[in-house]
């Protein structure tokens, strides 16, 4: 039997982060803001910006000394870029943070289910497994981090179930970015197990100048919680709060 959600749940969502070492970054001074905002925090991805440790422990200092609520995320594209993604994530987690890559957990009654997600295309623009044996190989990522995430999902059993990525499942939240860059900032490999294990929200990152909302095909509501992007829209405040149950 599926848990009961104590009253709602207050989430806050964001990623982006891009921590640089030693301040080179963007401010994350509102992150105080946070606890009194939210009853959980989900970060999205791209927490450092060229995946280093130094930058994980500035970081998971950071979130130690102004979050005081449960944290929930993924790791992005840019914590893989100094192939150390494995130390970025003993740190961030030795810190308190649940990084999920293909698993499922439960915060206040609220079930996550998390992966980084990857590239391919969006609707007939999906990259199909054809041709070259390195163009199979990069289909086959994306059909591995949805099956991830369709494992994941096929998990939980709590009222409300959130997905967390880093890159988008829909064409709707990128739109604002180039259109030759749609390739390369999410899949529509992702939305699948969205559709299949409906959710109460997905929240990805990723797209910088991408559009905040959107839906997926059977009407999940869809968040680009992108940094950047929330900081164009909301400057006091760039997080979304999103309120469940």
């Amino acid at each position: 039997m599926a848990d009961v959600v104590p009253g709602p749940v207050r989430i806050a969502a964001l990623g982006d982060l891009h921590h640089a070492k030693s301040g080179a970054t963007a401010d994350t001074r509102f992150l105080s803001q946070i606890s009194d905002a939210a009853d959980v925090l989900v970060l999205c991805g791209d927490l450092t910006d060229t995946g280093l440790p130094d930058e994980a422990h500035e970081l998971a200092q950071a979130l130690s000394q102004t979050v005081r609520i449960p944290i929930v995320g993924v790791l992005g594209n840019h914590d893989y870029e100094s192939g150390l993604e494995a130390e970025v994530r003993r740190i961030l987690t030795e810190a308190g943070v649940t990084l999920l890559d293909g698993e499922a957990c439960e915060v206040r009654g609220v079930g996550f289910a998390g992966v980084k997600g990857f590239a391919g295309g969006f609707g007939r623009g999906t990259l199909g497994p054809w041709g070259e044996t390195i163009v199979k190989a990069f289909v086959q990522e994306a059909v591995n981090e949805a099956l991830k995430l369709e494992t994941a999902l096929a998990r939980l059993r709590t009222p409300h179930k959130v997905a967390v990525l880093h890159y988008a499942p829909i064409a709707g939240t990128a739109e604002g970015e180039p259109r030759e860059i749609f390739p390369f900032l999410g899949c529509s490999r992702l939305e699948d197990p969205i559709n299949r294990y409906p959710v109460s929200a997905v929240f990805h990152g990723h797209a910088h100048h991408g559009a905040p909302e959107g839906r997926t095909s059977n009407g999940s509501p869809v968040y680009n919680v992108s940094l950047p992007l929330l900081q164009s829209l909301q400057p006091n405040q760039p997080f979304r709060v999103t309120t469940l149950g």
